[in-house]
C-alpha cells in the first residue's frame, strides 16, 4: 500500500540502521541546520504523527524547520519501511543501536549542525532515554519527553491496550482538544504495535532505574494535563527525578489542554515551541562545535 503524501517541504528517506532500513520524514531549512531534531513517535503509530496530519501548521516538523533546525521523524524499528524484517519488532535496548546507526548514516550524508537533540514521546521516550543512556550519538544536545514517565497509572495490560492503534480514550483525553478531522486523518498513523513493545511494557520501570543514572545529557519531561497513563503527581515525578545522577540536569513541565497524544492537539504548537526553546537552552549550555 503507497504510503500518503508528506506536506510540502516534508520529504521521505530510507536510512541505513546497521543493515536494517528505518524510514523516516525529513524537514531541512534553507540553510545550513542549526542542529538536528530526531523524533521518536509512540507505540502503535508511527513518523506521520510528527506532521499533524489533521492540521500540519501545528507539527514539529514545520516549526522545528521555521526554527533552523533540521528534523528527522524516525519510523522507529519495527514500523514501516523495517516491519517485514522486524515483525515482533525489538525493546527499547534493543532499538537504540539501531537508532543511532542510522543517525550515522544520515550525518554521512546531511548537515547537522551543532548536533543531535532527542524528541521521544511515548514509547519513543523510552527509546530515547535509553539510546541517551546506552547508546548516545555523537553531539548529543539534550532528550525531550513526553507522554512517558517511570510509574503506569494503569495496570500494564491496559496500556498495551491503550496504545494498540490509539483505540482508547485514555490516549486522547477531551475530544474539544483536537481540530476537526484528526480521527479521520489518523488512519495513516495508526499501526499496529509489535508484540516485543507491548510484551516489555511491565518492565519500564525496571530498565528505567538501570539506565537514568547513565544518561548526560540534559533531559525534558512534559506531562498534559489530562495525561492518563502515567502518574505526574509531584509524589510521582519526585520518584521519576530522583532515578538520575546527582549532576543530570533535568526539566519537567506540563501542557495545559491536552491530553496524552500532546502533538495532536490544538495546544500542540504551545508544546513544541516549549521543545524547542528547550533546545535553544540546551544549545547555549552545552554548545558543540558547528560541524560543516
Amino acid at each position: 500500500m503507497p504510503l500518503p503524501q508528506p506536506a510540502a517541504g516534508i520529504r521521505r528517506i530510507t536510512l541505513d540502521a546497521s543493515g536494517v532500513g528505518l524510514s523516516a520524514l525529513l524537514s531541512e531549512p534553507a540553510g545550513p541546520p542549526r542542529a538536528v531534531v530526531v523524533a521518536l513517535h509512540g507505540g502503535g503509530m508511527n513518523a506521520d504523527y510528527f506532521a499533524a496530519p489533521a492540521d500540519p501548521s501545528l507539527s514539529l516538523l514545520s516549526y522545528g524547520c521555521a526554527l533552523g533546525f533540521t528534523v528527522l521523524a524516525l519510523d522507529r524499528p519495527g514500523y514501516r519501511a523495517s516491519a517485514a524484517r522486524l515483525p515482533d519488532g525489538l525493546g527499547p535496548r534493543d532499538q537504540a543501536p539501531l537508532i543511532t546507526a542510522a543517525l550515522a548514516d544520515f550525518a554521512a550524508r546531511h548537515p547537522t549542525g551543532a548536533g543531535f537533540f532527542l524528541l521521544g514521546h511515548s514509547y519513543g521516550g523510552k527509546v530515547a532515554l535509553v539510546t541517551a543512556a546506552e547508546q548516545p550519538p555523537p553531539d548529543l544536545l539534550g532528550v525531550d519527553v513526553s507522554g512517558c514517565g517511570y510509574a503506569y497509572a494503569l495496570d500494564p495490560a491496559e496500556v498495551a491496550r491503550a496504545m494498540e492503534r490509539g483505540r482508547s480514550s485514555k490516549s486522547w483525553g477531551p475530544l474539544r482538544f483536537y481540530p476537526p478531522g484528526t480521527f479521520t486523518a489518523m488512519r495513516d498513523v495508526v499501526e499496529p504495535m509489535p508484540h516485543a513493545e507491548r510484551e516489555g511494557l511491565a518492565r519500564w520501570p525496571e530498565l528505567l532505574r538501570a539506565t537514568a543514572p547513565e544518561v548526560r545529557a540534559p533531559v525534558r519531561f512534559t506531562f498534559a494535563e489530562h495525561e492518563a497513563l502515567w502518574l505526574h503527581d509531584p509524589a510521582a515525578l519526585a520518584e521519576l527525578t530522583a532515578l538520575f545522577g546527582a549532576d543530570a540536569h533535568i526539566a519537567v513541565d506540563r501542557q495545559a489542554q491536552a491530553g496524552h497524544n500532546i502533538g495532536l492537539g490544538r495546544s500542540a504548537r504551545a508544546y513544541h515551541l516549549r521543545a524547542l526553546a528547550f533546545l535553544e537552552n540546551c544549545l547555549v549550555t552545552a554548545p558543540v562545535p558547528v560541524r560543516p
